[in-house]
């Protein structure tokens, strides 16, 4: 008894174009500075207040406040890997100074 041929497989049709998102940059937008970021969360939201320290002033302020889902956080989280990475390989590894990193982990004193 003879074989039935097998057809071969359909190929993978190709994946869909991702749609591309047109992204505003106002002309009038301030940049906002920061050294200090304070991270916190919620199981449906991820929250970054962006702060900076001054030498010899006793208090920091916040002065801008991104909110976002983990989803989203862990999204930019690969995205700031790879940015690092692609910096990293072109200038050098960044060293995080162990006083520094001492400084910038403590809890901080309450008032």
């Amino acid at each position: 008894m003879a074989e039935t041929p097998v057809p071969p497989a359909a190929p993978n049709p190709p994946p869909a174009p991702t749609p591309q998102v047109a992204i505003e940059l106002p002309v009038n937008l301030e940049a906002v500075y920061s050294n200090l970021a304070l991270i916190t969360h919620s199981p449906s939201e991820v929250v970054i207040d962006f702060a900076r320290v001054l030498p010899n002033t006793p208090k920091s302020r916040v002065y801008a406040r991104v909110i976002m889902t983990p989803l989203n956080a862990k999204l930019l989280l690969r995205a700031l890997a790879d940015n690092l990475g692609k910096y990293e390989s072109q200038y050098g590894e960044i060293i995080i100074p162990t006083h520094l990193a001492d400084q910038l982990f403590k809890p901080p004193k309450p008032e």
